[in-house]
Order: structure tokens, then sequence, then C-alpha cells
């Protein structure tokens, strides 16, 4: 696929997905919201993907939503009325109502593949939303982040309700969607938003170190078993509920890919996993449809 606004280029195992609207701080748009879902989707059935790595192009991370001068800012359709009910099934939700940022970080939540967002400017609004679906979060030491919704007379987007309070805490979330200020990268990486930060010329190279350790040393399957398992066991209301999706994971990779990793331990060698996201997803996965 030829994308417009954002840069997808695999390698050596790692994709790097790049937000490329640089003369607007790569303001999100719905065409590049409907790119990153594909590129994301892509990357989850592309073997030669072993993880990602998300940055902006230029100056800026995301800027936030590039807001519409006609008709409704965020381009929803004002002739409804939606309700709760119609959005039982999200796929048959009407067109004009659901949230794009939601779109994305859906897909986001669904990709097999770890996601590493290289925070190199800043990140206001769906710029800083989208990467609470991101599993590691690092940025530069000149990257700003803004809650900013109820300063523009909204809510918080993009799954962010459910995101943000799992990684800072809710006393933490709450205070910067209250506030909906712009705070900078050392009050994100205290808040437990970022893993670190870097000077600019290094946060590329630090996220790819991980990156790498990731693609070089690990089962895929095991990765994308472990990536849906901590996300939505997290979620579940007893222990017992991870217990069973846990005892079928482990019961399914101990069969090919947990012989060789044990036999690799035993003799000393890095483990060559042959398993494939594409094709060697155990029967029960997925255990929890989305709605």
């Amino acid at each position: 696929m030829s994308y417009q606004t954002i840069k997808y280029e695999v390698a050596d195992k790692i994709l790097t997905i790049t937000l490329n609207r640089p003369d607007e701080l790569n303001a999100f748009t719905v065409e590049m919201a409907e790119e990153l879902i594909e590129a994301f989707g892509r990357a989850s059935e592309d073997d030669e993907v072993r993880a990602i790595v998300v940055t902006g192009e230029g100056r800026g991370f995301c800027a936030g939503m590039k807001l519409n001068s006609d008709g409704n800012a965020f381009g929803l359709n004002e002739q409804l009325a939606p309700e709760l009910s119609d959005m039982a099934n999200l796929e048959e939700a009407p067109a004009g109502v659901r949230d794009s940022g939601g779109t994305v970080t859906l897909a986001i939540y669904n990709c097999t593949k770890p996601v590493i967002a290289a925070i190199n400017g800043p990140a206001i609004g769906i710029g800083a939303t989208m990467t609470c679906a991101m599993d590691i979060r690092l940025a530069s030491n000149k990257a700003k982040f803004g809650f900013v919704f109820t300063k523009l007379g909204i809510t918080p987007e993009a799954c962010s309700s459910w995101f943000l309070p799992r990684i800072v805490g809710m006393s933490q979330a709450l205070e910067w969607v209250y506030s909906a200020e712009i705070f900078d990268a050392e009050e994100a990486r205290a808040g437990r938003l970022l893993k670190s930060l870097h000077e600019s010329e290094d946060l590329l190279p630090a996220a790819y170190k991980i990156a790498r350790r990731i693609a070089d040393n690990t089962s895929p399957v095991a990765v994308a078993l472990a990536r849906q398992m901590m996300y939505r066991c997290s979620a579940m209301p007893h222990p017992a509920d991870a217990h069973r999706v846990d005892s079928l994971a482990i019961f399914y990779q101990s069969l090919e890919d947990g012989k060789e990793g044990i036999q690799a331990f035993w003799d000393k060698r890095p483990a060559e996993f042959k398993s494939k996201v594409s094709q060697d997803m155990p029967e029960f996965y997925p255990w929890q449809e989305d709605s």
C-alpha cells in the first residue's frame, strides 16, 4: 500500500512507522487514522516484523487533531443522535459517530507485535493518547505532552480513559486531564508515562536497542500471546480468569518453541524459534473478541 501521511519501513525485523506530516507537526487526520489502522494490521500478519517503533518526522511527534474549520471539527455527523445501544457492535456503529483516535488505538491494542513509541517532539491530544496504547514510551528531552481536551470543551478520546489510568494511576491521570495543561518530558517521566528521556540524536537508537532485544532473542508467537495476555487478562475480574488463559498459552507453547527454548538453554546457545505469528497462533486465540 502507498501511504500519504505515514512512512512504513522494515529493516532487519524492525518496522518503523513515521507520522509524516512535518509541515503541520504531524497533525492527525482521518486519512492518517485509516493508514495507521492498515499499517498495524499489516504488521500483525508480516512475519518479517518482530517489533515496531513509532516516531514523528521533523520536530514534532503529533500536535493533535487537525481541526476542521467548517462543519463539525472532528468530522462527526451532527444530524445523528446516537445512544449507547448504537455502539454495542462497533463494526455496525453509524458512520460519523466513532472517534477516529479510538479506531487507531484499538488497532494498536489488537496488534500482535510489540510497539515502542519514540516521541521526538510535541505530543498533544491524540498525539499523547495514541501512545498510551503502545507498550513502551521513550521521549526526547524536547518533547511536550498535553491531554488538553477539557480546555477545548471535549472529553478524552482514543480509549485513553482505559489506558491512561492503567499506566500512570488514577490520580495522575485525572490531574493531567482536569488541568488540560501542556507539560514537559520530565514531568511525563516522573508521572510514569515514559520509561526514559534522551537527547534528540539518541532517541531512535535507544528505541531500536529495545526492539532489537525483542527481535533477536524471543519466540514471536510467545511475544504475541504475552502482549495480549497482559492487556486482556489484567482487565479481567478474577485471577482465575487469567489462569485459564495462562494454562492454555503455556500448554501450546510448550509443544514446540518451549522445547527449543529449553534445549537451547541446556546447550548454551541462542534459540532458533521457528514459529510464525501468521500461521502458528494457537486455536484458542483470540479468547476474547472485541465488541
